[in-house]
């Protein structure tokens, strides 16, 4: 398989928006910047994201052939089987990251981590399979998320703050009207607009804690221009303003993550992750973001 052909079919543009998942779930939960077992996680659950993208367009393919004749598989330019097993591959091998990290950290496997990220596959596996039919979706997408951040928390530790639950569920309303939006992208419109309505949530949450942590305030500036941007492109319907508002969206979630993170007082992490939010949108004009 080509390298520009995987890469679209993992659709790595958006792995940043992963990475600070993993920031906002380990620094919550009591871990640091310099802490060596980071770049293991992030290599761990972009395994799992990536996976997953592959294992999307393997059971989308008779609706991409139908939808989307362009997309890899319907196209000839791979195969089902072979992006399946890729797919499958990636879970797996991100499990076996997991499961290695608790035992290096703690001279055993860290089961809470290793049972959340086991969580992780069946929720990426059964959205990919099920979701085009799937009312509840957008709720599953939203737990896929949620899972990655909950994963990297159960890493440092076997009982997570609060904190890291209440980011978990601003995370998950924020994928919950994210994905609403996504499953009506081949239409180029939108139907009912009250999902849309778990956007304020997240906002509301970051609100809050720039209340107590006015370092807050910047990246929720960020955020709510995100949403406001998004929202606007939905209202104007114009060709082509659906998959713009839902790439925007994706990138959105790392400025989430950076409220919540400067939130918790980490400045430099709550930085990474703005920066990763301009990354995702430059590297979503070199590979699709959807």
């Amino acid at each position: 398989m080509k390298l520009a052909l995987a890469l679209q079919l993992g659709r790595i543009s958006n792995l940043p928006t992963v990475w600070t998942n993993v920031l906002a779930g380990a620094l919550l939960a009591g871990g640091s910047l310099g802490d060596a077992r980071l770049p293991l996680l992030m290599l761990a659950l972009s395994c799992f994201y990536i996976g997953g993208m592959f294992l999307n367009d393997a059971f989308d393919r008779d609706f991409d052939a139908r939808h989307r004749p362009e997309r890899p598989i319907p196209s000839g330019r791979v195969s089902a089987r072979q992006v399946f097993t890729i797919g499958f591959g990636l879970l797996a091998a991100g499990l076996v990251a997991i499961a290695w990290q608790g035992q290096a950290a703690a001279g055993g496997p860290a089961w809470h981590a290793l049972a959340a990220a086991c969580a992780l596959a069946v929720a990426i596996v059964f959205y990919d399979a099920f979701h085009k039919n799937n009312p509840l979706s957008p709720l599953v997408m939203g737990l896929c998320r949620v899972l990655v951040v909950v994963t990297a928390a159960y890493a440092y530790t076997a009982s997570p703050p609060s904190a890291v639950w209440l980011a978990a569920t601003g995370l998950l309303c924020h994928l919950i009207g994210l994905t609403y939006i996504a499953k009506q992208e081949h239409l180029d419109r939108i139907g009912h607009l009250w999902p849309l309505g778990f956007l304020a949530l997240p906002l509301l949450y970051g609100a809050s804690l720039a209340v107590s942590a006015p370092l807050a305030a910047l990246p929720l500036v960020l955020y709510a221009a995100v949403l406001v941007l998004a929202l606007g492109l939905l209202r104007r319907r114009r060709p082509g303003d659906v998959p713009r508002a839902v790439v925007t969206l994706i990138a959105g979630m790392s400025l989430f993550d950076s409220v919540v993170l400067a939130g918790a007082g980490q400045a430099g992490a709550a930085a990474l992750a703005i920066a990763a939010f301009v990354l995702t949108l430059a590297l979503q004009k070199w590979v699709s973001g959807t």
